[in-house]
């Protein structure tokens, strides 16, 4: 692995851009009460993007940890967080899972289905956040990760083969308006509002989480037979 580029390559980020990450991350804190920490960040060389960790291969430019002991690193204070992101100019907004949500992590065309339909159902619903590899990321209760396998199984399918996972403790999922370099940036599919102030349990989505994974895997199957 290359060395790690330095901070002050941080300059060139556009300092909209970093403005825009450091006030997400301040927001998250105050107004969410999500815990946030700052991952790496991008940085032009020869006139493309990379990652400030160096690895020509890096798996996620732009959107990871910077230290293993990220999750020590992560606060719920907006102070806290402004005096991070000004310290780190233009550093992505990474939230810890498992604190005070998990994720159900689906592909973003069964990720659409399921989210139209839910909200003709009156269900209970979350943020939801769209990601440049095209997957969706519902926001749950904690140990909604732990327990959907079996609550997917119980339904007849196996989460692996229909691209349900999940992000819980332990894990840590990219925030709006964070970019993977080369890909695109982190969107809101349904933006945070005073109304999900409460999230909702696995049990309540993952009927129709499951059932279009299960649809769009099958259309897949199809269109490739």
């Amino acid at each position: 692995m290359e060395e790690p580029i330095g901070v002050t390559e941080a300059a060139r980020i556009p300092r909209q851009r970093s403005e825009q990450l450091l006030e997400a991350a301040a927001w998250y804190a105050q107004e969410r009460h999500w815990d946030v920490f700052p991952g790496t960040w991008l940085v032009a060389a020869g006139g493309t993007e990379c990652c400030s960790c160096g690895d020509a291969g890096c798996a996620a430019p732009g959107a990871h940890p910077t230290r293993p002991d990220w999750a020590g690193q992560a606060t719920g204070s907006a102070a806290a967080a402004r005096r991070m992101w000004a310290r780190q100019p233009g550093s992505s907004v990474l939230l810890p899972a498992g604190r005070t949500f998990d994720a159900l992590d689906v592909p973003e065309a069964a990720g659409f289905l399921a989210l139209a339909r839910m909200e003709r159902m009156g269900l209970t619903l979350g943020p939801v956040t769209r990601t440049p590899d095209r997957r969706m990321l519902f926001f749950v209760l904690p140990g909604a990760a732990a327990k959907a396998p079996e609550l997917v199984r119980r339904l007849g399918w196996d989460a692996g083969r229909i691209g349900l996972t999940g992000s819980g403790e332990g894990c840590y999922v990219a925030a709006p308006p964070t970019r993977v370099a080369g890909r695109g940036a982190v969107q809101w599919a349904r933006r945070p509002s005073r109304a999900d102030l409460w999230l909702p349990d696995a049990e309540e989505l993952i009927s129709p989480l499951a059932y279009a994974c299960a649809r769009e895997t099958a259309d897949a199957r199809t269109r490739l037979s």
